[in-house]
């Protein structure tokens, strides 16, 4: 049998009344460089903990 959700906390909840609208930023050269670094960072550590797990 499906029981049917008290659904009485969602009319207790506030409606969304604020829209920001998001900005898109481009990255820079150097933001870019660093989330490279950090990506291949990672991959590299998770490479060599699969290399020991396994």
């Amino acid at each position: 049998m499906i029981i049917k959700l008290d659904t009485s906390v969602f009319r207790i909840a506030r409606p969304r009344t604020e829209n920001k609208e998001k900005t898109i930023v481009p990255l820079t050269k150097e933001q870019w460089i660093k989330a490279d670094r950090i990506v291949i960072i990672s991959m590299f550590i998770a490479t060599i903990a699969g290399a020991i797990l396994f």
